[in-house]
């Protein structure tokens, strides 16, 4: 049985179910959903509680047995195990089957599974399938950008605060949003020390700015949605992160290189007759990125792709030590100067690309 995050809390107010597996790639909000889950069972008698992390050469019978087995001053037990590599093996395949099985008819032992980001590939395993057929599953994404200045509003308003109506509000929460981009968890702390700092009610932009670390984290991935969406601001900043936390420029480079690669051979197809979705199916280009490429393609013209393409060939050179003339010699800079080309072409109205002018 699938669950959405959202659920969980009116799910667990109607009972709970034997067997719960967590899983994605957003460790704070599959920490908040397991103490939700253990609170209730407490609540409920579950008094004793096992952790297993199945780490290389884990005996798994070890899981098995606590399963079958309580103390003599336990009525009910949590049974909990972590998978941090999101691998369990042949052999813990084979247990976690017998362990969904299990769990399916027990009213004494309530087991728990925590797993990170799972592909889609390891979606459809029998070991997953067996979780999701006999218990309950919950997929935890990560807040989107767009997505994150509300959420703020949320847990702020969860311990008795909140921003200013109006622009400044708004403000407030945009500047909170950059500041904690890609880590929630940090958000979640820097939340709780507002709290601590300021009584309930209302907070200025001052309060905030002068109370809110800059705790955000970057990876390349998001800088190329950042870069597709045409985001310049939002660019330049990751850039910054990624470069202060040492990323390697290969793989920054990388990154950008195969989006303008996969835009190229995209165009080339629609120019060739196919349609858009058809040429996307094609080049394997799917979720957020499909949705970019669909909002930007149509307006960017194969000049403007082949001088990006000419550009990005240069530039792994330039990361590699070598020099281009007309670019800077220094890795980073020309990283922002490719960068910043792709952006200005995503984000420019159509009928005025830069390539076109």
């Amino acid at each position: 049985m699938q669950l959405a995050a959202a659920q969980l809390a009116p799910h667990l107010s109607k009972g709970l179910r034997p067997l719960y597996t967590l899983h994605g790639d957003e460790p704070l909000l599959v920490q908040e959903a397991a103490d939700a889950i253990r609170e209730t069972a407490r609540a409920q008698g579950y008094t004793e509680r096992t952790v297993h992390t199945v780490v290389q050469h884990f005996d798994w019978s070890e899981v098995l047995a606590a399963g079958g087995s309580l103390s003599l001053f336990a009525d009910k037990q949590i049974v909990e195990v972590r998978i941090p590599s999101g691998k369990p093996g042949k052999e813990g395949s084979v247990a976690l089957q017998q362990v969904a099985e299990n769990a399916a008819g027990s009213d004494s032992t309530l087991t728990l599974v925590l797993l990170p980001k799972l592909d889609f590939q390891t979606k459809k395993g029998a070991w997953f399938g067996a979780l999701e057929a006999n218990g309950v599953t919950i997929q935890f994404d990560p807040i989107e950008r767009p997505a994150l200045p509300q959420w703020i509003a949320q847990r702020l308003a969860a311990v008795g605060l909140r921003v200013k109506s109006g622009d400044e509000g708004q403000r407030t929460l945009q500047f909170f949003a950059d500041r904690v981009e890609g880590n929630l968890l940090a958000a979640h702390q820097e939340i709780q020390k507002l709290a601590l700092l300021y009584p309930q009610g209302e907070l200025s932009f001052d309060q905030v700015e002068n109370a809110v670390l800059n705790v955000a984290r970057y990876d390349v991935f998001k800088l190329s949605e950042a870069v597709l969406a045409g985001q310049a601001a939002r660019v330049q900043r990751m850039l910054e992160g990624l470069q202060a936390e040492g990323e390697a420029e290969v793989l920054v480079h990388y990154t950008l290189a195969e989006d303008i690669r996969a835009l190229k051979r995209v165009k080339d197809a629609m120019n060739a007759g196919r349609p858009l979705p058809m040429a996307l199916r094609e080049q394997r280009v799917w979720g957020v990125k499909e949705r970019l490429f669909e909002r930007v393609l149509p307006r960017l013209s194969s000049t403007a792709l082949d001088n990006l393409l000419y550009g990005a060939h240069l530039v792994d050179g330039i990361v590699k030590g070598l020099k281009a003339p007309g670019w800077p010699a220094d890795g980073w800079q020309a990283l922002q100067r490719l960068a910043f080309s792709l952006c200005q072409e995503c984000a420019v109205p159509q009928g005025k690309s830069a390539a076109a002018r």
